[in-house]
């Protein structure tokens, strides 16, 4: 759902919505629909210290979105994806920084598996440095601490409450950033807001509801590396509906991912070298 979030953006922003807008919207529509739906379970669950913990989530969710679109105006998108899955090795690092937890050995190398494959798949041969990777980078670490915190709060908080409070912050931010860029006015035609449609409700309201629940199975690691085949399903489904040519670079990119996945999940325990390390 969220590998189409990138054709579904691409529709909103060539329907006329501008970057600020389709921010607003996306988790406008989000946090009223989970306002509606889960009302009873909200109103039940939500305290002071669900509501505090949920706006440093909508914060680093605002944060990284808003710096990867701002990024996106300075440097390609292929460089924008890759830059952002960064957030798949700095997970593990906010855990060792912030509570002294030892970096899993597997989880660290399925990290840097992914971020190779992400590379393999996205990069051009430009690799100089501009203004639009540096906001691209700190956009990285606003969704590496928003995988890292869910992690840690779903433990003591009720998901659904934190997802509803997460989306209205993120809505808050998103609406002061577009009045300041002086971007009320909507102009866009049907497509755009179609795309605006699928966004606030499959990549906004249900992914990142279901990332929050599994969070409490699932560690934050675990959790970013999983989330990177975002990148492999964009691009099946930039090939399905926006007709992009199918590459070799792009077969061998979504493998790495994928075993990066499967070292994470099993820990190679399927081979007789490392279950006998288990």
């Amino acid at each position: 759902m969220w590998g189409g979030g990138f054709v579904a953006t691409q529709a909103a922003l060539d329907g006329g919505l501008t970057t600020s807008q389709i921010m607003t919207l996306r988790f406008f529509i989000s946090a009223v629909l989970m306002t509606i739906i889960f009302f009873k379970q909200i109103k039940e669950s939500l305290s002071w210290g669900t509501v505090k913990v949920g706006a440093i989530l909508g914060v680093c969710l605002f944060l990284g979105f808003f710096l990867q679109t701002l990024g996106l105006n300075y440097t390609t998108p292929s460089k924008n994806a890759f830059i952002t899955s960064v957030n798949v090795v700095i997970v593990p690092f906010i855990g060792l920084l912030l509570y002294k937890r030892k970096i899993d050995k597997f989880g660290m190398a399925s990290s840097f598996m992914a971020i190779i494959g992400i590379a393999v798949l996205s990069l051009s041969a430009d690799f100089t440095v501009n203004l639009g990777d540096v906001l691209t980078l700190l956009c990285a670490f606003g969704f590496a601490f928003q995988i890292f915190f869910t992690s840690e709060f779903v433990h003591n908080h009720n998901p659904i409450a934190l997802t509803a409070v997460q989306f209205t912050v993120a809505f808050i931010l998103s609406l002061i950033a577009q009045i300041f860029m002086g971007e009320l006015k909507l102009n866009a035609d049907a497509s755009g807001y179609m795309g605006i449609l699928y966004l606030s409700v499959f990549s906004t309201t249900i992914c990142f509801l279901l990332q929050t629940i599994c969070s409490k199975m699932v560690d934050g690691t675990r959790v970013a590396i999983i989330l990177s085949t975002e990148a492999v399903f964009g691009t099946i489904l930039s090939i399905i509906i926006l007709g992009e040519p199918v590459t070799v670079r792009m077969i061998i990119g979504s493998l790495i991912i994928f075993a990066s996945v499967i070292t994470a999940e099993t820990k190679l325990s399927f081979l007789p070298f490392f279950k006998n390390k288990q």
